[in-house]
């Protein structure tokens, strides 16, 4: 396993494997790893078509509406490296700000990509899906993988991934996995560390709620937005400051246009200063 921090260099070896034909998966990740990802990075060595594996390890500055938050975010490359080397990873590529910036970071050209970055997560926290897609789009345009994995926690991201290689014509296929979580049911997340056992124990309280809202809504309750005004209260009642809970349709992320409509069941809740989202199908 390579540890690349150089731009030109990660590029040139993943050139190097693609001009004698051999497939890429890439993971990108911002650290701080835990079983969610390593299911990702397991999910790529899986694939029997794949002859290298690509994690990145980035926090990327341009996602964080929130300052506070990106001072915060967890950064422990040492232990990432170690975890990373039980597995059949090639490449690690754990580029630094400036480097990856070099125009600096308020002159960089975002990607944008309209309305589905504008609702739920994009309405909450202003320019967080051009920072996501301006990223991944550098990190698509350095590795040029093959397949690209990523976590169905971060439902809406997914959404907007599978959108940008639509939009640029990108030749990779986008493979979203299962969210991983803990005993009680909350959802495997580096921002987990942020919380205290108290709080760890009630955060499982989203995915009990989520649980809920599909046993409603198989039981044939349609009443969208009692059903999410309901369950606001009850995150409420229960300590913590709802973003939004909301019933979607699974592909484009509006109000249900049928009642048999594939759906999505998304919460995005604070609890203490930590911001926790979730969701579930239905």
């Amino acid at each position: 396993m390579q540890i690349i921090k150089d731009i030109q260099k990660a590029e040139q070896l993943c050139q190097q494997w693609r001009d004698k034909g051999e497939t890429i998966a890439f993971v990108p990740t911002m650290g701080c790893l835990h079983a969610g990802h390593l299911s990702l990075v397991e999910k790529a060595q899986s694939l029997a078509n794949i002859d290298h594996v690509v994690v990145s390890i980035f926090v990327n500055p341009l996602q964080f509406d929130d300052k506070y938050d990106l001072l915060k975010y967890p950064k422990t490359l040492d232990d990432d490296v170690s975890l990373l080397n039980n597995y059949a990873v090639d490449l690690v590529f754990a580029p630094d700000a400036k480097d990856f910036y070099p125009e600096s970071e308020t002159k960089v050209e975002l990607v944008e990509l309209g309305a589905i970055t504008e609702v739920l997560e994009g309405a909450k926290r202003p320019g967080h899906f051009a920072g996501v897609a301006t990223v991944v789009k550098r990190f698509f345009d350095l590795v040029q993988p093959n397949v690209a994995i990523f976590g169905e926690k971060d439902f809406q991201q997914l959404i907007v991934i599978n959108q940008l290689v639509q939009q640029f014509s990108l030749n990779i296929e986008v493979i979203g996995m299962p969210t991983l979580r803990e005993a009680n049911g909350l959802a495997l997340s580096s921002r987990n560390l942020r919380l205290n056992e108290s709080q760890r124990d009630k955060a499982g309280a989203i995915y009990q709620l989520l649980q809920q809202i599909k046993t409603d809504l198989r039981g044939g309750k349609r009443s969208y937005i009692e059903l999410e005004q309901a369950a606001n209260k009850k995150l409420a009642d229960l300590g913590f400051i709802p973003d939004y809970v909301a019933i979607r349709d699974v592909s484009t992320l509006i109000l249900p246009q049928s009642p048999y409509s594939e759906m999505v069941v998304l919460i995005a809740a604070k609890l203490g200063n930590v911001r926790l989202i979730d969701n579930l199908r239905v």
